[in-house]
């Protein structure tokens, strides 16, 4: 009689595990057979090493384990800010600094910066080694090549004057400097606002020899958040689930990125063979250990450095209206704890 017991024990629990089995196996079944999501991200500029963990999570499939499909586009010429709060694209890429007027404005822009993609701001003045220009004061007496933007002019003009120098003795010359490394080596251009992930490893990789300065490093303020991502506040609202799906891929990609720099240029490369392929692994070099840098997360914005430069361009008149407290970003979709 034991044994029969024993043997119709092991029988229904055969029954149950293959029913359980079942189950799985159609669940398996049922999340392959969903269409994917589509969601729409535009970029700031062409391919660079600021979207290769994009790319990343795009080749390693981080996108597809989430069921989502990327299309990837190019910005207009205005920048991707008015085609995100459109709802035209769900994501894009934008900075602290030129998005600022439409948070300042009577209607401010639906959109809100979900990620920072790099944690400390890599711009800087770049010069000539020759020229001797190793702080902001130095760049009295010579001149600087301008995009003529309030902000850039109110940046370099307090970077100046905070290291003593009178900015009246800085020439400032209109124009948008398409080859860096030549201006500065001609006779018409001294210093030039970069990226030092562009023009800086460019500089490293042709041995021109140049100063340069971070603006982060003279000024804390001026360590704001560029670039960052921006999502469509309506999408974030109405399909939450689908946004933090994306974060999750996204994040992951970028994680993967500063992991593995060498690979991800490769990545980024191959789906964008227009890239010269030298620079690109020697710019992930230099950036892959700046996306988190000393954050506690990948993406996260620092509430005191995202304040403190929104309330200096309102104490120096550079918007219209005072942007409130912690307006504008949020870490619900970067933050580990908010995405399980």
């Amino acid at each position: 009689m034991k044994s029969l017991k024993k043997l119709l024990v092991l029988i229904l629990a055969g029954i149950m595990l293959t029913a359980c089995g079942k189950t799985e196996n159609k669940k398996v079944e049922e999340e392959k057979d969903k269409p994917m999501e589509k969601v729409s991200f535009l970029l700031d500029w062409d391919p660079n090493v600021n979207h290769a963990g994009l790319y990343v999570a795009m080749d390693k499939g981080f996108f597809a384990e989430e069921g989502i499909e990327v299309e990837v586009n190019q910005p207009p010429a205005n920048g991707a800010e008015a085609l995100v709060a459109s709802g035209k694209a769900d994501f894009g890429v934008s900075f602290q600094d030129t998005i600022a007027p439409a948070f300042a404005s009577e209607k401010p822009l639906p959109v809100t910066a979900v990620a920072a993609i790099i944690n400390h701001n890599t711009s800087g003045i770049v010069s000539i080694k020759d020229k001797n220009i190793t702080r902001p004061k130095d760049m009295e007496n010579h001149n600087h090549s301008t995009w003529g933007l309030p902000i850039e002019q109110a940046i370099l003009k307090q970077v100046v004057e905070d290291d003593g120098g009178d900015f009246s003795k800085v020439k400032l010359i209109p124009g948008d400097v398409t080859n860096t490394l030549a201006a500065i080596q001609g006779k018409d251009i001294d210093t030039v606002w970069i990226f030092y992930p562009v023009d800086g490893v460019r500089a490293e990789m042709e041995n021109v020899p140049i100063n340069y300065f971070a603006f982060k490093d003279i000024n804390k303020t001026f360590d704001y958040y560029t670039p960052i991502l921006i999502a469509n506040n309506d999408f974030l609202k109405n399909k939450e689930d689908l946004a933090k799906r994306f974060m999750r891929a996204f994040s992951k990609g970028y994680e993967y990125a500063a992991k593995n720099p060498k690979e991800a240029a490769e990545i980024l490369v191959k789906l964008n063979p227009e890239l010269d392929k030298e620079y690109t692994i020697k710019a992930m070099d230099y950036i892959h250990d700046k996306y988190k840098d000393d954050a506690e997360y990948f993406g996260e914005i620092n509430a005191d450095r995202w304040n403190n430069f929104y309330s200096w361009l309102w104490e120096n008149k550079l918007i219209d209206r005072e942007i409130p407290k912690d307006f504008g970003f949020t870490n619900d979709f970067v933050n580990p704890e908010k995405l399980k």
